[in-house]
């Protein structure tokens, strides 16, 4: 299992990078850069590029309305230029309320969209004349719905690689079952490993059943929040830091009838629970709606406690078939960060 750092939001990303760099000599594999409304990912993995040496770097997630494909193809082959082939291209549809409201796009057909996105940038990346007719995006453009004078083009320069990896934040049914099938990768958020075959299983196996053997065996990175204390009051003080991001998710990220991390609390069993949370925040009672998330869900989706405890909960993410984790370490002291990434490195060899 690799381990790799999950890049936040509204933080010192300078003093951030040069710590990558010293955790990077810890045995850190991968480090992932967030997007979302914030400073853009490529300008920060460029810059993480020409600091570290031989760490995975991963846009965690790129947007797919806000970008065309061949330009999301353009960055990931510059991405991977600069960084000498260590890019993988995260890519994610992001909700409506980004979309629409704060790029000003339509937010409509995420799966049609993900995978003719998808296409795109593999013919780029492949240094073919781009000729693609879609439901969703024509290159070139039609020449009644343009000047006409459009015409087929390739890359000029010759990716590092002809095959940059993808991998796809999802997880709805539909969504998932197409990750399955055409990327390298997936990153589903708020991971519970007892529950995740229950609820993703039989889309995994109907995207593998047309996945093709290329592809290789998909990879499941998942971000989770991670702190070693053998301290009880520690650990509860860890485990009350995680509550505001569910219940943000849960409960605020989408309108009501429309939020997908609600729904997927939902389908690991926590309806009622998902239920307060949502009333809560949408009431503005935001620490209500923190205090509203169950504590097994915490305790389940995160790496906090012991390191037995820890050791036991990585192993149960690795038999749900996680291939890489992508920590959010919660101790804020650096020796403890570096100690923590050391350790993670141990147990999960």
């Amino acid at each position: 299992m690799r381990i790799g750092l999950q890049l936040g939001y509204g933080r010192d990303f300078r003093k951030d990078a040069a710590h990558v760099a010293e955790l990077e000599k810890a045995g850190l594999d991968l480090v992932s850069v967030a997007e979302a409304y914030s400073f853009d990912a490529v300008s920060q993995l460029g810059y993480l590029a020409a600091r570290t040496e031989r760490l995975e770097l991963t846009s965690g997630i790129m947007q797919l309305y806000s970008r065309t494909p061949t330009l999301t193809a353009m960055t990931a082959a510059g991405l991977d230029y600069v960084s000498k082939g260590r890019f993988t291209l995260g890519l994610g549809a992001s909700g409506p309320q980004v979309v629409e409201g704060f790029h000003g796009l339509r937010y409509d057909a995420p799966l049609g969209r993900t995978r003719e996105t998808i296409e795109i940038c593999r013919q780029v990346w492949r240094r073919e004349r781009v000729s693609y007719s879609g439901r969703h995006y024509q290159v070139p453009l039609p020449a009644e719905a343009g000047t006409g004078l459009g015409k087929p083009l390739k890359l000029i320069n010759h990716p590092v690689r002809e095959r940059i990896p993808v991998s796809v934040a999802a997880i709805g049914p539909k969504n998932v079952a197409l990750v399955a099938e055409v990327a390298e990768g997936w990153e589903p958020i708020f991971f519970h490993p007892e529950k995740a075959h229950e609820v993703w299983g039989e889309s995994l196996a109907a995207g593998r059943a047309k996945r093709s053997p290329e592809l290789g065996e998909l990879d499941i990175s998942v971000g989770i929040h991670v702190a070693f204390t053998e301290n009880e009051v520690e650990l509860e003080t860890f485990l009350d830091e995680v509550r505001p991001q569910l219940a943000l998710y849960i409960g605020g990220m989408g309108a009501r009838g429309k939020n997908f991390y609600h729904d997927l609390a939902c389908r690991y069993g926590y309806e009622d629970a998902a239920r307060s949370i949502q009333d809560a925040y949408l009431a503005g009672r935001k620490k209500e709606a923190a205090a509203a998330v169950p504590d097994d869900l915490v305790r389940a989706i995160s790496l906090i406690g012991p390191s037995a405890f820890i050791e036991e909960r990585l192993a149960a993410l690795r038999a749900a078939g996680v291939t890489a984790i992508k920590a959010h370490l919660l101790s804020p002291e650096h020796a403890a960060q570096i100690a923590a990434v050391e350790r993670l490195t141990e147990l999960a060899a």
